[in-house]
């Protein structure tokens, strides 16, 4: 998984990067709060954050705050912040802020791959409900064209689709929706043609 360490401290920066590549994930390093957000800018952002809490100009809650709040990404991203106060109302005040985990510095190393462990893990679930979305989406955007108009011919009863062929009604509904056909006879057609068949003189 793609990872982004921030943290304007080298010390604890480059011990959170040796473990998090040791378990073999991909990292991205920022020095500050403003590099750590371009990195959500781009296509493929970080699907996992490791925020320092204190750092100049844009802090590690200023990122929850601004990743939970704005249309910054459309990816799920799972945060966690670092930080040296244990206060309450500091876990609170950054559990608020869109924060998803919070470890206290010092923290032995396997407080943190646990935490990497239980963010994959939502990451994953997120990323399988948004193809849901997508897909549920694409089937009520597929409901709604049917509820449309739909070009007819006249004369053969065929339906023209998107890409300007033109296709039987029962094959084009078939195709759009999870309808099933059965094929039988309609009064009207039955006594017009089955019967005028049998009335006539042999």
């Amino acid at each position: 998984m793609r990872i982004l360490i921030a943290d304007d401290e080298p010390v604890t920066r480059h011990l959170v990067e040796a473990k998090v590549a040791s378990w073999g994930h991909e990292v991205v390093i920022c020095e500050n709060g403003r590099a750590a957000l371009a990195e959500f800018e781009h296509d493929e952002p970080p699907s996992m954050a490791i925020l320092d809490w204190v750092m100049p100009d844009v802090t590690g809650v200023d990122i929850c705050r601004t990743l939970r709040q704005g249309p910054t990404t459309s990816t799920p991203v799972y945060l966690i912040l670092l930080t040296a106060n244990a206060a309450r109302d500091d876990v609170i005040e950054g559990l608020e802020a869109g924060a998803d985990g919070y470890i206290v510095k010092p923290f032995h190393p396997e407080d943190l791959r646990v935490r990497l462990e239980v963010g994959i893990w939502i990451v994953a679930l997120q990323q399988v409900l948004a193809q849901r979305v997508d897909v549920l989406e694409t089937a009520l955007s597929r409901v709604k064209q049917l509820q449309g108009l739909l070009p007819i011919f006249a004369y053969c009863k065929k339906v023209r689709d998107d890409q300007n062929y033109w296709s039987q009604v029962d094959s084009y509904l078939a195709r759009h929706s999870n309808l099933r056909f059965s094929h039988g006879i309609c009064p009207d057609y039955y006594a017009k043609v089955v019967d005028s068949q049998f009335d006539e003189p042999v």
